[in-house]
């Protein structure tokens, strides 16, 4: 299966206590952090929650489609 690298770009200060979770589930605790996921479809849907304050395999997820910075 193929993986994923989700790197924590933005401080979850200010946001509400569910994305500060899921930060947390993804298992990012400091900022620049990389964690490394298995690429699967309830993955993917937390790094979609909070798109804003990651970026995947060095891109921001929040990215439009097909950017390559």
């Amino acid at each position: 299966m193929a993986t994923i690298h989700v790197t924590y770009r933005k401080s979850a200060i200010g946001y509400p206590s569910d994305q500060k979770a899921t930060i947390a589930a993804l298992g990012l605790k400091k900022l620049h952090q990389t964690v490394e996921h298995d690429d699967s479809p309830s993955v993917r849907g937390m790094v979609d929650k909070v798109r804003h304050l990651v970026s995947v395999d060095g891109v921001p997820a929040d990215a439009p489609a097909g950017s390559g910075k």
